[in-house]
């Protein structure tokens, strides 16, 4: 299979992800429901080692709805990639998590993650992070369907 179809492959089921996504969320307003339903939906179509949310409350984050292993419960604001991604208020995108300066390993199984910005009028409210026991499993197609997600949960916050 050529990188291409890979890509238009991934991309396809973040469409997918997307549309179940909305549906989900112009049924629901409440923050827990709808973050968990996006957790579950993003688990089922990609088989992430961890994927969800840390909120942020009192200057710092919080583990929120998620899938995966037990995980960190707090983080403080730019420590680990979660922190760098609020502070920074930018995604990221980590190959090889052992790379990153001060990465917080809350499970020795995560190889690769990726942070993305929740906002509400700008500013980030959470973050949802991804990781995966394969290195080099994010790229620039997730990053760019994953903020599109992250975009439509605005009204949850």
């Amino acid at each position: 299979m050529s990188a291409n179809h890979s890509t238009e492959l991934k991309e396809n089921v973040y469409k997918d992800c997307l549309k179940r996504i909305q549906g989900l969320l112009d049924q629901e307003n409440d923050q827990i429901a709808g973050l968990a339903n996006v957790s579950a939906v993003l688990k089922g179509a990609f088989q992430w080692w961890w994927v969800g949310f840390y909120l942020v409350k009192h200057n710092e984050l919080v583990l929120g709805p998620f899938q995966g292993p037990v995980a960190c419960t707090r983080i403080a604001h730019g420590k680990g990639i979660c922190g760098a991604a609020w502070a920074e208020n930018q995604s990221i995108v980590v190959k090889d998590v052992q790379d990153f300066p001060g990465h917080i390993a809350c499970s020795t199984e995560s190889n690769s993650e990726i942070v993305v910005p929740v906002r509400n009028n700008g500013e980030v409210v959470a973050v949802l992070d991804a990781d995966s026991q394969y290195f080099s499993c994010f790229d620039e197609t997730d990053r760019l369907f994953l903020e599109k997600i992250c975009a439509t949960l605005e009204n949850l916050f």
